[in-house]
């Protein structure tokens, strides 16, 4: 993919320009006309992952107000619940959306551990679940489960022959004890060390902090200090990112952070300021990717939302988008079952971070870029600096 950095403030006005001048090609209402479906919608809608809701849900309603609140050309009505912070609340959330409200499928989550948890009552109950967040690695029965979003290792695995090729010496990991961390860090340390890495915590194994309790990092930042890392590998996500992002400058450990993307992603970005200046993660998109689904998208987000979208916006739409496609295949009269069926005949979706297409693990098989934070025009950013690698499942 051609990418090629654009300003803020110039990328806005282009877009904005081209909108004017051609309307967007993403608003494409059929116009059918069907029975209502309806669709669950599972967000973090408290904690510390709720402005990763929040976010995932604009991307969601993006799509449907694009689409004159239909899908596949039948009229869509959503029931939501809260994931809130851990697997046990988006399952109560999840059961509630099946059992009262009669869901055909399922969207949502942010977390690996909710997602799990969904995943396995979606195969239970033969409702297509189509997940907006990380996808655990401990998910085995992809039956009725799909992802627009990543496989929680993929992050750490991309950015790990990089790293070894360009850090001259080890590497410190921490991250959250719970299984979004495992996942994004064990996918790096495993790649890591695979391809003859080393890292630098004690016994070369990862530092692990409670997960949420943690909000004071810095016992942990000083003992890296000591540790003699050339560089640092983390996951945080949420407010706990906003916190260790800031703790890390205070630190002044002098050595480069490289993280998952989610560490500077979204609303937290803005909340980290200065000190996020020049840190380096991995991720699927960045609103500079220069394509057209991507120049339209960015235009119709700013226009409703007055602000850049991120991954977490991009995978709500493409769960719109994924539908859409899929129910207009799926019949007159769709169902969970041919609604799942359709997902699995779909080819490539044109989505914002580029065109993908379902692996066979139900999950994108798509490119991951190396991004720095960086003024950008007039603001901070997630900036391009290049294409790292392609993962298929």
């Amino acid at each position: 993919m051609h990418l090629r950095h654009l300003a803020a403030g110039g990328l806005a006005a282009t877009l904005l320009l081209v909108a004017g001048c051609s309307g967007s090609s993403l608003d494409t209402s059929t116009g059918q006309t069907g029975d209502t479906i309806t669709v669950g919608l599972i967000w973090p809608q408290s904690g510390p992952y709720k402005t990763i809701g929040d976010d995932q849900a604009k991307g969601w309603q993006l799509y449907l107000d694009q689409h004159a609140g239909k899908l596949g050309g039948h009229l869509i009505k959503t029931s939501t619940g809260d994931e809130a912070t851990s697997a046990a609340t988006a399952l109560t959330a999840a059961k509630k959306l099946l059992d009262a409200d009669a869901a055909t499928v399922l969207v949502g989550t942010a977390s690996g551990e909710a997602n799990a948890a969904v995943a396995d009552l979606a195969v239970q109950k033969k409702v297509p679940f189509i997940g907006a967040g990380g996808r655990a690695s401990v998910i085995h029965n992809v039956t009725y489960v799909w992802n627009t979003s990543w496989l929680s290792n993929e992050l750490g695995k991309a950015i790990a022959p990089y790293l070894k090729q360009t850090i001259h010496g080890s590497v410190y990991t921490i991250g959250p004890n719970y299984q979004g961390g495992w996942d994004n860090v064990n996918g790096f340390t495993d790649a890591y060390t695979a391809a003859g890495g080393t890292l630098a915590n004690p016994g070369g194994k990862t530092t692990w902090t409670p997960f949420p309790a943690t909000t004071n990092f810095l016992p942990y930042l000083n003992k890296i200090k000591d540790s003699g890392a050339k560089a640092v590998f983390t996951f945080y996500a949420g407010t706990t990112a906003v916190d260790f992002v800031k703790q890390y400058q205070q630190a002044n450990l002098g050595i480069p952070l490289y993280a998952s993307g989610f560490l500077t992603e979204g609303g937290v970005l803005a909340a980290q300021g200065p000190a996020a200046e020049g840190v380096y993660t991995v991720l699927n998109y960045a609103p500079n990717l220069d394509n057209p689904a991507n120049r339209d998208f960015v235009t119709l987000y700013q226009r409703k939302y007055g602000t850049v979208p991120n991954i977490y916006a991009v995978s709500g739409w493409d769960a719109g988008l994924v539908l859409d496609q899929a129910i207009t295949a799926a019949g007159a009269q769709p169902t969970s079952a041919s609604i799942n069926t359709a997902i699995g005949k779909l080819g490539a979706i044109p989505s914002p971070r580029g065109d993908w297409r379902f692996g066979g693990q139900h999950s994108p098989n798509q490119a991951y870029y190396l991004r720095r934070v960086q003024t950008d025009g007039r603001t901070q950013a997630n900036v391009v600096q290049q294409t790292l690698t392609t993962l298929t499942n």
